[in-house]
């Protein structure tokens, strides 16, 4: 991934030196668990942990040579032992896979902690934002067009229960992929045994796979490289979210704007959303890197290679892109501005006709036909439309609907706060507690 969306932590992760120091970190585990079962002197052991040394540039040299990474791995590490004799026993009885998937696994740990953090961290700036808004009025929109009333407070509430979903399915993914396999060139342990590879693994902290061939199957991979397009796809859709309400001509809410930032080279009034533009682009990037992990999991019998140069792609890149993405999508919320006095204006544009829902439901309830009532206030909310004239004053004089609903009751039903009554018990389901709400002004 280009250093533009890379963040130091996760970068570190999959960086070379990091990647091979995870090879020997298998490699050590190997060695010194064969060293406690007889296999390996343990004199030799202590010699290859006290010794041995990555060296990046050596490993790319002997690759250039050999075009084998592990064995070029294998060489420089053995050359920093400089023993032949305790050298002989490093990388003994294990195939390439047994190194590159159970330390592919460490790294993947590494990267996952990370993402856990960013999810969790994102959680608190949403549940901090959602009780902040919590009772600030904003029409709800489906289709485009306004619906009925909701708070903003309620939308962002939406967002969080999102994401703790997110962060379950994710915690679930990583956990699939914290499993090693010492299993051998088919997996049938036939040189180290079920035994010795599940201690090498527990010595790395990783479940051994319970079967394998070559390599730990890629269903695995594809479940958390689908859960990573899962929290990708989410942060699109809030990011998608703030730039329809930044639009001029809606306006509720806007992404942070710095004191020196630009929006246009050509005009400069403009204060675009390219923040969450930039969020949706990525999520699209994600999503395609999910289809790639998909095509990873039909491997020819017990291995063969085309998963491999997929995944020096695919796992560092998704990785590092949602971490990017957590971490721009936190600063956004956490800067969020909103504008509830726009809100309200918007909430008023219709002139009353966001209360058609609840207009129909009390005309049945006070004993008007369900078809009747239907058509009498739709005649009513169209005609409103077309001629932006009061939807409530229009049906305050249709003596059709003052036979069932007088003065007070249609206040009732144009009641604001009426709308909004469950957006305590609502907040209760989702965080857990309430507090009182604020009246709502009534329209």
């Amino acid at each position: 991934m280009i250093p533009r969306y890379t963040r130091e932590e996760m970068g570190r992760v999959w960086s070379d030196p990091s990647k091979f120091q995870k090879w020997l970190e298998v490699e050590l585990a190997a060695t010194e668990t064969l060293a406690e079962t007889g296999v390996v002197p343990r004199e030799v052991a202590g010699i290859i942990r006290q010794r041995a040394k990555v060296n990046v540039a050596r490993i790319h040299e002997h690759e250039a040579r050999v075009r084998h990474d592990v064995i070029a791995f294998t060489m420089a590490v053995g050359e920093s032992i400089c023993d032949p004799a305790a050298a002989r026993w490093l990388h003994y009885g294990l195939t390439s896979n047994d190194v590159v998937d159970t330390a592919q696994a460490l790294q993947v740990r590494e990267a996952s902690r990370l993402i856990e953090h960013g999810l969790v961290c994102f959680g608190e700036v949403l549940e901090r934002r959602a009780r902040e808004f919590k009772d600030t009025p904003q029409i709800g929109r489906t289709h485009g067009v306004h619906a009925e009333p909701i708070t903003f407070g309620l939308k962002i509430a939406n967002w969080f229960a999102e994401n703790r979903r997110n962060l379950m399915r994710f915690s679930q993914a990583a956990a699939q992929m914290a499993v090693g396999k010492i299993s051998g060139a088919v997996g049938n342990c036939a040189h180290l045994g079920p035994e010795v590879e599940e201690k090498i693994c527990r010595r790395l902290g990783l479940a051994a796979a319970p079967i394998s061939s070559q390599v730990i199957q890629r269903d695995r991979h594809a479940q958390y490289l689908g859960a990573l397009a899962i929290v990708a796809a989410t942060l699109e859709k809030i990011a998608l979210e703030i730039r329809h309400l930044q639009r001029t001509e809606v306006r509720e809410a806007e992404e942070p704007f710095g004191g020196e930032q630009r929006g246009s080279s050509a005009m400069p009034h403009k204060r675009n959303p390219v923040s969450c533009e930039q969020v949706c682009g990525l999520a699209r990037v994600v999503r395609a890197i999910s289809l790639a992990a998909l095509e990873n999991v039909a491997l020819w019998h017990e291995r063969d290679i085309s998963h491999s140069s997929v995944e020096r792609i695919i796992l560092p890149d998704s990785t590092i892109l949602v971490d990017y993405m957590l971490a721009r999508m936190t600063e956004i919320i956490a800067g969020l501005r909103v504008f509830p006095e726009r809100m309200h204006r918007n909430l008023e544009a219709t002139r009353g006709l966001i209360f058609s829902g609840q207009l129909l439901q009390d005309l049945v309830e006070k004993g008007a036909p369900r078809e009747d009532a239907y058509q009498w206030v739709q005649e009513h909310a169209m005609a409103a439309w077309e001629a932006e004239t009061s939807f409530r004053e229009r049906v305050e004089a249709d003596p059709r609907i003052s036979k069932f609903l007088n003065k007070a009751a249609l206040a009732h039903t144009f009641n604001l706060q009426r709308q909004l009554r469950s957006v305590d018990a609502i907040f209760a389901r989702v965080f857990g507690s309430s507090s009182p709400r604020k009246k709502a002004p009534s329209s």
